[in-house]
């Protein structure tokens, strides 16, 4: 009877190779109960459960060392952002929406923008990118708006020219700006 391969110490995974060789001695061997004589015979369905078992746990993308780089959430889709959605140019006055959460707001030539009280939620963030040879307004309508190492509400906020801005809400009132603000 072929060994099944263990690990002492509690917390240390198996390698894949080390479960791929269990499956197989599960597969081509029999088990022993201890707790009586009788012989439990695996079944070809019951191994085949094991390997698809197996596969997805791979499919998943976690290599046991180096870098994460193709990593998915189910096999298909990939793991968080590598890029930031752009939500357009804006070149006139723009009111903030929960559209844009999770995306950057361009500003271009005359444009600004406006902070809606009641509108986000707690962790809600948005980009502003103001690619304009001048500063722009951010008006914060919202009930308390902070520059980031701050503690004055702040009605307005100059962001300066070709700067980000970042603005994390803390709730639908609260929000903290941070970035090339002033």
């Amino acid at each position: 009877m072929s060994t099944i391969v263990t690990r002492a110490g509690k917390g240390s995974a198996l390698s894949y190779a080390e479960v791929d060789a269990n499956f197989t001695n599960l597969n081509t061997d029999k088990l022993q109960s201890t707790s009586s004589a009788s012989i439990l015979t695996l079944t070809s369905a019951s191994i085949s459960a094991l390997t698809a078992t197996s596969t997805i746990i791979g499919a998943l993308g976690t290599p046991g060392s180096g870098t994460l780089t193709n990593c998915t959430v189910d096999g298909t889709n990939p793991i968080g952002y590598r890029d930031l959605p752009a939500v357009g140019t804006k070149t006139g006055s723009y009111t903030l929406a929960v559209g844009d959460v999770g995306k950057y707001v361009q500003v271009g030539s005359g444009g600004s923008i406006t902070i809606p009280d009641a509108t986000f939620t707690e962790g809600d963030v948005i980009v502003i990118a103001n690619n304009h040879s001048a500063a722009i307004t951010i008006t914060c309508t919202i009930t308390t708006a902070y520059i980031a190492g701050t503690d004055a509400d702040k009605a307005s906020v100059s962001l300066a020219t070709r700067g980000l801005s970042t603005i994390v809400f803390l709730s639908g009132t609260v929000c903290i700006i941070s970035g090339n603000v002033s």
